[in-house]
């Protein structure tokens, strides 16, 4: 009689144990996770480094309407690079397209820097526009990879945990950019933040190369297979799931930049009077300054705040409430946020709501939104996402400058902006609610919400 003996179960490692604090981190899951969360990491670090850097050039340079309108740029741009990338993505393995992609956009950081130093006029509108499309675009990507490497399960049990990383960069993003915005100067930042885009494509690799040895070879095989040929808005408009989540990118991005203009243009006001209160005489120069300032010490309360939330509240909120409860949050507190700004426009409170409504977008809802991708096919995750977290969210950004330009031409206060936002946060709770019968569907069993 033969007898066999059981193989002992694999037990957490102390890096495991510890991320098991914060999620449900199991046996072998802790190097990969650590590795997208210092990946994530360096990308937001570089974001938050730039951010500032774009906001002071818009803004000290143009004005906040200027601001508003270059989003349609975006938007051109956009419908040219999605299909395109789509294109790239049916002939290249998901290592390739990360990688020429990342390079692609470190090259344009130096190219920015050397432009800028030969003070060509008018850089500010030209860098927002790409400045625009690379922060969605690689945080897209990102995200595509991390839905392709995780399963439905894990990834709602780790993406919380992941996104961590997220919210740690852009803490300490905002926190570099403040401090060495006036020791090296706006153009000098660039480069740090090429420097790590490209550390960060290091970590991708080791990641890919790490997943590509855990998995069996059929899984092998699918990550090293190019995509299907369909593009990324063929896939969005031919599935209901995709649609009502690109409609619901489009809304939060109007309702999200709706209310980033109206802190820019009170702060721009606000740098105005003083100008003419203190007979300043390098009026642009101070005015450059006093916002780039503001903005990456507005930055680093958005982000400490969201550090918090993702670290402790995240994943633990949506292991209780699930995906589809979590996305009804932050159009909650948007809904009473700008209720508020609609009766008293302060700039104190204006920055309250503001700190909350992003710090939930860079936590809760950004944690939610990706896990919505999870039980989709890999040609959603790639292709329909780019397309989703590209051109629909700057989509949002053109309808916005709509609204712009007609309390522009109109002469109407930023209370009216505020009023727009509470009719569209109400049809951002219908969207949600349509997300959650199709998530519902789709989850449910073998086939696809359509």
């Amino acid at each position: 009689m033969s007898t066999t003996t059981a193989l002992p179960a694999r037990t957490r490692n102390p890096l495991e144990r510890f991320l098991g604090l914060f999620a449900d981190v199991r046996p072998g899951e802790g190097t990969t996770v650590v590795l997208l969360m210092l990946n994530v990491f360096l990308l937001l670090c570089c974001y938050y480094i730039i951010k500032p850097v774009r906001e002071a050039l818009i803004l000290g340079g143009e004005s906040a309407e200027v601001k508003s309108y270059t989003s349609a740029a975006m938007a051109a741009v956009l419908v040219v690079l999605v299909p395109a990338y789509g294109n790239f993505a049916s002939r290249v393995n998901r290592m390739r397209l990360i990688a020429v992609v990342s390079m692609v956009f470190v090259v344009n950081l130096v190219l920015f820097y050397v432009l800028g130093r030969m003070n060509i006029p008018h850089l500010g509108i030209a860098f927002f526009v790409w400045v625009g499309v690379y922060n969605l675009m690689i945080m897209a990507q990102f995200w595509s990879f991390a839905n392709d490497i995780y399963t439905r399960e894990e990834g709602e049990r780790l993406f919380g945990v992941v996104a961590f990383g997220a919210s740690l960069g852009a803490v300490l993003g905002g926190r570099v950019a403040k401090v060495l915005f006036h020791a090296l100067g706006a153009y000098n930042l660039l480069l740090i933040a090429a420097a790590l885009l490209a550390a960060s494509l290091l970590i991708t690799a080791a990641v890919n190369r790490s997943e590509a040895r855990a998995h069996d070879a059929r899984s092998r095989e699918a990550a090293q297979a190019p995509l299907g040929r369909e593009g990324g808005f063929g896939l969005v408009l031919s599935n209901r799931y995709l649609l009502y989540i690109a409609l619901l990118a489009l809304v939060l991005n109007i309702v999200n930049t709706n209310g980033e203009y109206i802190l820019g243009k009170t702060l721009s006001e606000a740098a105005d009077r003083m100008i003419a209160r203190d007979a300043i005489s390098d009026a642009a120069e101070f005015k450059r300054n006093f916002i780039g300032t503001y903005y990456a010490g507005f930055f680093t309360w958005v982000n400490t705040v969201g550090a918090v939330v993702q670290l402790f509240v995240v994943s633990r909120l949506i292991q209780k409430i699930g995906v589809r409860a979590a996305l009804f949050v932050m159009p909650c507190i948007a809904l009473g946020g700008y209720a508020l700004l609609a009766v008293a426009p302060v700039i104190g409170y204006i920055r309250a709501v503001k700190i909350a409504e992003n710090s939930t977008d860079y936590s809760l809802q950004n944690t939610a939104r990706q896990a919505l991708f999870l039980p989709t096919s890999r040609e959603a995750k790639y292709k329909a996402k780019a397309a989703i977290d590209t051109f629909f969210v700057r989509a949002g950004d053109v309808l916005s400058a709509g609204v712009v330009l007609a309390v522009t031409a109109l002469a109407l206060t930023t209370r009216t902006v505020a009023a727009i936002n509470i009719a569209l946060v109400l049809v951002w709770l219908v969207l949600v609610a349509a997300i959650g019968r199709q998530h519902k569907k789709l989850t449910a069993g073998p086939g696809t919400a359509g």
